[in-house]
């Protein structure tokens, strides 16, 4: 596998990363990231306080380079989940800005700063393409997190796919603001530029004038979260500026849940751009994409991307052949952008494997072309309902499209009769004249099948989320 950095093999003066005040070129980052580089080298992992600035960047870029594995911690991770990670991960220190202010829960951990000014030689990849080179931690939803191990080789293979399938290179210039802790901020967002030496431009915060500031000055791409996209659509109708930004973009991308069909209809009408959404998951990587330049698909998330195999699996642990939009099973999936396992987990990582192929937990149909449609977590989204099995996700969508309708997530619930019955969960557009029941119900039924819609609405203010936008629909049921 050739260097996960080949342009800081001879860096130049093409700018790398701009965060805030601070602006790195190449040779600037491999300077800094080398000296880093020099200081940690033989440690077994370190930790990285992963704020949203040019220090983390740095600081897991010099961890690569020195072939130790960076554990991200998420700067509002509470007390016992922190406790739990260092526990498990046992970093020997933590990188982080020479201004951070860190919990106590680090303070037994060797403390480095890291320097942006410092001017080390830069430094050859060490590490071979199977050993770790990130330790990511789910989110815990059932459970205490687990540590996803990931291979320079997975992150390697999934971004190399990527840009087979954006025609990503080194003259894109990269703006998102998403955060630095996970796949989608820290792996897509930030090595995936300096993969392709391109340029990263980070926000710092998420600001719909950031966006237009930083696309109209030569931004070519932006990554973001539905949330994101749906303040950008609301600006759109009185901002010329904004429009003509985010038309200039070559690639608008949105991941880490699904973006509505409403949303992705204002923005196209306001830009005659297209959102390309695309599937992927801490332990898988990127797995899907929507091509660019085709007609517009909300709702899926393209085919397999190069090198991923990809199928579907009924309860009873038979393959699916249809291609008929409409049959639903478990997403499998197999590929070198894999992760290697659970950090001390055996029993979870042979738990997480068919064979070879790796149990999402998503549950999905494939489209004639075989794209595929996700529907739903198996363990939170799959609702059986008078004989159909029913994923939550097409409803959430349907409802979407109701214009009393802001924001919608689908739960099931015991039902005497029919196994269980489909749950709304709506924030209206307008709190004072919400729709009714019967209003929602009736939208539903009249776009997708009477069976699909739903029997109970509750009104809410505003749907529970976690940092990057999802909807925790636990906290939902445990609520209800």
């Amino acid at each position: 596998m050739r260097a996960l950095f080949p342009a800081m093999i001879g860096p130049s003066d093409r700018p790398a990363l701009r965060c805030g005040p601070h602006v790195l070129t190449y040779d600037r980052l491999a300077r800094a990231a080398g000296a880093l580089a020099g200081r940690v080298g033989g440690a077994g992992r370190v930790a990285v306080w992963a704020t949203p600035t040019a220090h983390t960047a740095v600081a897991v870029v010099g961890a690569l380079l020195a072939g130790v594995p960076a554990v991200p911690l998420n700067p509002r991770t509470g007390e016992r989940e922190l406790a739990h990670i260092l526990d498990d991960s046992k970093p020997t220190a933590v990188l982080a800005g020479p201004e951070d202010v860190l919990p106590a829960g680090l303070s037994g951990l060797t403390r480095i700063d890291v320097d942006l000014a410092a001017s080390g030689p830069p430094v050859a990849e060490s590490a071979d393409a199977e050993s770790p080179a990130l330790i990511v931690y789910t989110s815990g939803t059932t459970g205490p997190p687990k540590g996803v191990l990931l291979s320079r080789r997975a992150i390697a293979a999934s971004l190399d796919a990527l840009a087979g399938a954006w025609s990503w290179t080194a003259d894109d210039v990269l703006v998102h603001a998403l955060p630095l802790f996970h796949v989608h901020g820290l792996i897509l967002g930030v090595l995936g530029p300096l993969r392709r030496g391109g340029e990263v431009r980070h926000l710092g915060a998420f600001s719909v004038e950031g966006v237009a500031r930083e696309l109209a000055g030569g931004g070519t791409m932006l990554f973001g979260v539905p949330t994101m996209y749906h303040r950008l659509a609301d600006a759109l109708a009185e901002d010329a500026d904004l429009a003509g930004a985010l038309a200039g973009a070559r690639l608008l991308v949105s991941g880490s849940a699904a973006l509505p069909v409403h949303d992705h209809e204002r923005i196209a009408a306001a830009t005659g751009r297209t959102v390309v959404e695309r599937y992927g998951m801490t332990e898988t990587l990127m797995n899907t994409s929507v091509l660019p330049g085709g007609a517009p698909r909300p709702g899926t998330v393209g085919p397999p991307l190069a090198g991923v195999d990809l199928r579907l699996v009924d309860e009873d642990g038979s393959v699916l052949e249809e291609l008929d939009g409409e049959t639903v099973g478990e997403v499998q999936v197999r590929g070198p952008n894999l992760f290697s396992g659970y950090l001390n987990r055996p029993d979870a990582t042979a738990e997480a494997f068919d064979g070879d192929w790796f149990r999402t937990g998503d549950m999905a149909v494939r489209e004639a072309d075989g794209a595929v449609r996700l529907v739903g977590r198996k363990a939170t989204d799959l609702i059986k309902s008078g004989g159909y099995k029913i994923g939550a996700g097409e409803i959430e969508n349907a409802l979407l499209d109701h214009p009393g309708v802001r924001e919608a997530a689908v739960t099931g619930e015991p039902d005497p009769d029919l196994g269980e019955r489909i749950v709304a969960w709506v924030v209206p557009e307008d709190a004072s004249k919400p729709p009714t029941a019967e209003e929602l119900a009736g939208h539903v039924a009249g776009l997708l099948a009477p069976h699909k819609r739903p029997r109970v609405v509750r009104l809410l203010d505003a749907l529970p989320r976690n940092d990057m936008g999802k909807i925790l629909k636990k906290a939902l049921t445990a609520a209800g």
